[in-house]
């Protein structure tokens, strides 16, 4: 299972004009060979081999006059940057023939030094674990890290990013073993809304936060002043920075919040059922803020990996299940209802439900349906062993090939 773990670097100033310069390197070969491809195939010609590409793109051109600074920098983030564009192009068309699940992924495009986010990519030929606890990085040197905590293996990948406000992050990608916690008898359906973010098959509601409607009189205020400097000139660059710092004050925020959530449903339950929401369309409506800003995507996300982590059953109950319009108590359909009634009473029983809790329930019900047909990859209700998909690396990175060098696992002293 591969795992990453996010840290903050706080590079120097030589060390921050070598990642700046790191960052378009690889920016520029991946612009380079995306625009041989496209051009070989506007021409009709056959696809150009990544052997090609490596060849005349770093390796000669290296050689030339206007790419010789290419040199300056370790050739290991300059392949690594083919190897993403590689990728980028799997993705594309497994995508056009259906043997990627989910959305249309979209070609590959040029990258732009005007991006709000660089990031380059290494392998473990490119950095290593000191023990003063820095991070060696090559043609960088060696950058301080803030380690929140231990890394629990040898990391296999490495790549550090830049954010819209300045901050630098080194993301380590870590093969590790199921931490499996002690099973319970208790499951969870989950119904994900605005009102409140959640509320569980238990009867217990999680209030919404609402970090972006918070930050919001902030947020109007600085985009005012950005939006009077004048375009170009250094107070605006300053501007601009105050906007992004607040918005990843928002963003963090919402993070850790998730992390929070999720982690404390997944270590109460045995089982945790949540709805498939089309989170797309309703970012469409004029609730496109509030969708945003409860970011359910990246929580249903956090509950799945961790589930897969510490041994717990997940499922998604079809986003066609009517579970506010089903009785949970004698399984009577009383027709769709307005959004405004949050109480309603059974036409067949006479129970009095508030919608969100029956809604919650109805999906541990699906959800226990589902598993108990086998539909969902983990153990179904008889014990019969379902084989579980292998878990990807958070934020969809894979790592480098596990015959690379080793690196020293963790930090010592921490």
């Amino acid at each position: 299972m591969q795992l990453r773990y996010n840290y903050r670097a706080y590079p120097g100033a030589t060390q921050r004009h070598a990642l700046a310069r790191a960052f378009g390197c690889a920016r520029v070969v991946w612009n380079d060979c995306l625009r041989d491809r496209k051009e070989a195939h506007a021409a009709g010609l056959p696809y150009v081999t990544s052997a090609e590409l490596s060849r005349l793109r770093i390796t000669q051109a290296k050689r030339t006059e206007e790419r010789a600074w290419l040199a300056e920098v370790s050739a290991v983030l300059l392949q690594q940057s083919l190897r993403d564009l590689d990728a980028a192009y799997k993705n594309f068309f497994d995508s056009l023939t259906g043997k990627r699940p989910g959305r249309q992924v979209g070609p590959p495009r040029y990258k732009s030094k005007k991006d709000t986010r660089q990031s380059i990519r290494l392998n473990t030929n490119a950095f290593s674990l000191q023990d003063d606890g820095t991070v060696y990085v090559a043609k960088v040197g060696n950058l301080k890290v803030k380690w929140s905590r231990r890394l629990p293996a040898a990391p296999t990948s490495l790549t550090v990013t830049q954010d819209s406000c300045g901050r630098y992050f080194l993301s380590f990608v870590v093969d590790t073993e199921p931490d499996i916690l002690p099973a319970l008898e208790t499951e969870c359906g989950i119904d994900l809304g605005l009102s409140s973010f959640a509320v569980l098959s238990d009867g217990s509601k999680i209030d919404s936060p609402r970090f972006l409607r918070r930050a919001e009189k902030k947020l109007k205020r600085l985009q005012r002043e950005l939006s009077r400097k004048q375009k170009g000139s250094k107070n605006r660059a300053k501007a601009r920075i105050k906007v992004a710092r607040q918005h990843a004050r928002v963003a963090d925020r919402r993070r850790d919040f998730h992390h929070k959530a999720s982690t404390q449903i997944i270590r109460d339950s045995q089982a945790v059922y949540v709805e498939d929401l089309a989170v797309s369309g309703l970012a469409r409506t004029r609730l496109a803020t509030s969708v945003h800003d409860a970011g359910w995507s990246a929580f249903v996300g956090m509950l799945e990996y961790k589930a897969a982590l510490h041994g717990r059953t997940f499922a998604k109950v079809d986003r066609a299940f009517p579970s506010s319009q089903v009785c949970s108590a004698c399984g009577f359909r009383d027709g769709p209802k307005p959004l405004h009634i949050r109480h309603w009473t059974c036409g067949a029983c006479g129970t009095v439900h508030d919608r969100d809790h029956n809604a919650a329930r109805n999906v541990l019900f699906e959800g226990r349906r589902i598993v108990a047909a086998g539909r969902a990859e983990t153990q179904n209700a008889r014990g019969a062993p379902v084989r579980r998909a292998p878990v990807p690396a958070q934020r969809r990175e894979t790592g480098s090939p596990r015959e690379s060098q080793t690196t020293q696992a963790g930090i010592p002293g921490l």
